[in-house]
């Protein structure tokens, strides 16, 4: 415990998050387009959520006892704060993967760092040197490298699918959720605001979710959705979203926004081992502006 309440190992402990935080979520990118056929987006959100929630609030359940009141005074911030983070960047994310590539899904959702650093410039006044600027200028200049594939020239002739305007509005609510984590102050610490924000999460799902297991052509449940609901729940929403949280709460908004520009890596990563979606030399490339554009972007 003394390391995370020394002020500089918490520091050092979340710049090295910065880098795991990305490939935990990267396994989220798989779950999503494994799920189609298999169990239905906001099925899954919910289980997903159920389950996270469920662990957190065991681990946290001393501090959530003891900040009941305050808890509940702030029920309502909870309640938005699941449905962008939980309905929004959850469910919305697997129905827009049944149309688009896990790779697709990565590389939109590493814009979301441009609007959470200028909404924290311009909304919650944080200070953005010019080295943090410049960092998110190049991280920039190779998430669209690889977005053309290398070719700036066909900029005007990306095709866009449904579901990669499914994936935009999530990645828009992901830049709300994480500044207004940051704008609304909390007596709870990370593990147990998670898991009040899980709780919030679960009840906005939950009608949706009954209307999906409502509709006659929904999928029997098997145990690979059993498996995808774990896998969601564990990595990239307990172990991802508690990462992010910390990180953020320890380095500020704009700075651990930077680290979504690792999203096109390791997602094309994950998606070329397990999924087989191609990968090319563009992604090295775009790795080469990506990977320093973080560093530059995460120090002061």
């Amino acid at each position: 415990m003394s390391l995370f309440q020394n002020a500089e190992s918490r520091t050092r402990i979340a710049l090295w998050l910065m880098w795991v935080t990305p490939a935990l979520w990267s396994v989220n990118y798989i779950v999503a387009r494994s799920a189609p056929g298999v169990i239905e987006p906001h099925m899954l959100a919910l289980g997903r959520w159920a389950l996270a929630g469920v662990i957190l609030a065991f681990i946290a359940r001393s501090e959530l006892w003891r900040e009941r009141r305050s808890t509940w005074q702030d029920a309502g911030r909870y309640l938005v704060l699941g449905a962008l983070g939980m309905l929004i960047c959850g469910a919305w994310v697997y129905q827009g993967a049944k149309t688009t590539s896990a790779i697709n899904i990565a590389l939109i959702y590493a814009a979301s760092p441009v609007l959470i650093a200028l909404g924290a410039v311009l909304w919650l006044g944080e200070r953005f040197s010019w080295r943090q600027g410049l960092g998110v200028v190049v991280a920039l200049a190779g998430v669209f490298h690889v977005v053309v594939k290398g070719q700036w020239l066909s900029l005007g002739q990306v095709q866009w699918v449904a579901g990669d305007g499914w994936i935009v509005l999530a990645m828009t609510a992901w830049a709300g959720f994480a500044l207004l984590q940051k704008k609304w102050g909390t007596p709870l610490g990370s593990t147990a605001r998670l898991a009040a924000i899980c709780m919030g999460g679960v009840i906005v799902l939950l009608p949706f979710s009954v209307w999906e297991y409502l509709q006659p052509d929904r999928p029997a449940w098997t145990l690979q959705a059993t498996v995808l609901v774990v896998a969601a729940g564990l990595l990239p929403g307990i172990g991802a979203y508690w990462a992010y949280g910390f990180s953020q709460k320890v380095l500020g908004a704009s700075r651990v926004a930077a680290s979504m520009y690792l999203g096109p890596l390791y997602g094309g990563l994950a998606a070329w081992l397990v999924l087989g979606e191609a990968m090319g030399w563009h992604h090295v490339m775009g790795a080469a502006l990506i990977l320093p554009g973080i560093y530059m972007a995460s120090r002061r």
